[in-house]
């Protein structure tokens, strides 16, 4: 299985609370919102996807398992 970040970006404060605890997974737009919206995580670092998702306080982030092939 592979992991996938979503992040509502209509709840998205700007905190960058995930980038600062997780800047591997975590990538920050120019303004300091989240931009890992629709990223696939890379194989290894699922454990620091969910504990930067777990330090978001708008509970932005969502992380999700899908299969291995694209469909």
């Amino acid at each position: 299985m592979r992991m996938r970040i979503k992040v509502d970006r209509s709840v998205c404060a700007g905190h960058a609370l995930c980038a600062a605890r997780e800047p591997l997974v975590y990538l920050l737009d120019a303004d300091g919102y989240c931009n890992s919206d629709g990223v696939l995580v890379p194989s290894g670092l699922e454990e620091q996807a969910r504990r930067g998702a777990m330090v978001c306080p708008e509970a932005a982030i969502t992380l999700w398992d899908e299969a291995s092939s694209d469909s």
